[in-house]
């Protein structure tokens, strides 16, 4: 059976390591919307060891981290569903108070037309950020 977060990046590319990537979301109505995607097709959080789940989650707060700082969104929303597409992922979505579905889930029903808008060199922004979270959550270890 094929699964697309096996078969492609999932978006583009913006850090990895042996346990995990993140990518920046092809998601227009969303601007900096990330996924944190394990590189194993694994299905649940409790079929990694303890010391994947913790690294895998301070990934996801870092990139959390990332898009606060570069983008100063009014909330974060963390989801980790995989009904649809059974690999683990994360999604990391940066939500303003304009976008398509606030205060909606970006699942819901849409509010608005317009999507937030962002900067034209967002991925290099956050690319940049993500590893000086990254390396700081590393250090801290």
């Amino acid at each position: 059976m094929s699964c697309p977060l096996c078969d492609s990046p999932g978006g583009t590319l913006l850090w990895r390591d042996d346990l995990c990537r993140i990518v920046l979301a092809d998601e227009p109505d969303y601007p900096g919307f990330l996924r944190v995607i394990l590189n194993a097709h694994i299905k649940e959080m409790t079929d990694l060891s303890v010391a994947d789940q913790q690294r895998l989650l301070q990934v996801v707060l870092a990139a959390e981290s990332a898009l606060r700082e570069v983008m100063a969104p009014d909330k974060i929303n963390l989801a980790s569903l995989g009904n649809v597409v059974p690999h683990l992922h994360w999604h990391v979505i940066p939500r303003f108070a304009d976008d398509p579905h606030f205060p909606n889930p970006v699942w819901g029903v849409k509010q608005r037309g317009t999507p937030h808008a962002a900067s034209s060199d967002l991925d290099a922004q956050l690319a940049v950020e993500l590893n000086r979270q990254l390396a700081r959550a590393r250090e801290m270890e």
